[in-house]
């Protein structure tokens, strides 16, 4: 049987990614969906796009936007960044380092790389999967800013508060979540929660176990339900601080 896994935010971990892999053991028939913001933390951020690159010569990828790729694409790309001092704040500085002894060639390879990611996907069974949210009540196909993709929180922080027993027949049931059968995002580490696995509200999962911030890397099974996780980032990377907001 095929398998389908989604990965959370990787942010520069290769060591945590190689790791996560080897637990996975994927095959060529099987499908991974990255969830986007593969830059940004640790060391190895443009070791890990190579890796990436890679990957997908191997077996069956999907790769999402995040904010932390857009910022790189447009550093790559040599175009303005509004919020560049976020972003070196955020990672950014790490990932320049990261480029230091690539060439131009090599370079272009990774822009065209961040060019071919996409801000969202719609299963055929109706699961969405999406970096971060989308602000419009008829999802993400009617959306006015692309930025919400990939920056949005609202979808995550209202399926925080919602009452559990709520049906989904209910008037109250949020719109927003009803367009799907299952919705799986990132961005938002679950960490910030004080809980270091994939945290599930109504139909949304959230994966983004909080690998930026040195907490582990998560694959999810989107049939089983079934997680694997990396060892904590920070172990793998001694002496690295890793982000620091």
């Amino acid at each position: 049987m095929n398998r389908t896994f989604v990965i959370g935010d990787i942010h520069g971990a290769l060591r945590a990614l190689k790791e996560l892999l080897e637990l996975i053991q994927p095959r060529p028939e099987d499908l991974l969906i990255f969830l986007g913001d593969y830059v940004d933390s640790w060391s190895e951020a443009a070791q890990t796009v190579d890796y990436l690159i890679e990957l997908k010569s191997q077996c069956r990828c999907i790769f999402l936007r995040g904010n932390h790729d857009k910022w790189c694409e447009d550093w790559l790309e040599g175009r303005a960044i509004k919020e560049e001092l976020i972003w070196l704040q955020s990672g950014g500085i790490t990932t320049q380092q990261s480029y230091a002894n690539y060439t131009a060639e090599q370079r272009r390879r990774h822009s065209e790389f961040f060019a071919s990611l996409i801000n969202y996907h719609i299963d055929n069974e109706n699961r969405l999967f999406i970096h971060a949210g989308f602000a419009s009540m008829h999802g993400p196909l009617k959306e006015h800013y692309e930025t919400n993709y990939y920056w949005d929180r609202s979808l995550w922080e209202m399926a925080l508060s919602m009452d559990s027993s709520l049906p989904v027949d209910h008037p109250f049931y949020p719109k927003r979540l009803k367009n799907f059968r299952e919705i799986y995002i990132g961005h938002t580490p679950t960490t910030n929660y004080g809980i270091e696995t994939p945290v599930n509200r109504a139909n949304l999962w959230n994966l983004d176990t909080g690998a930026g911030f040195g907490k582990r890397l998560t694959a999810l099974n989107i049939d089983t339900k079934e997680f694997l996780q990396s060892t904590p980032v920070a172990k793998l990377y001694p002496g690295e601080a890793g982000r620091n907001r």
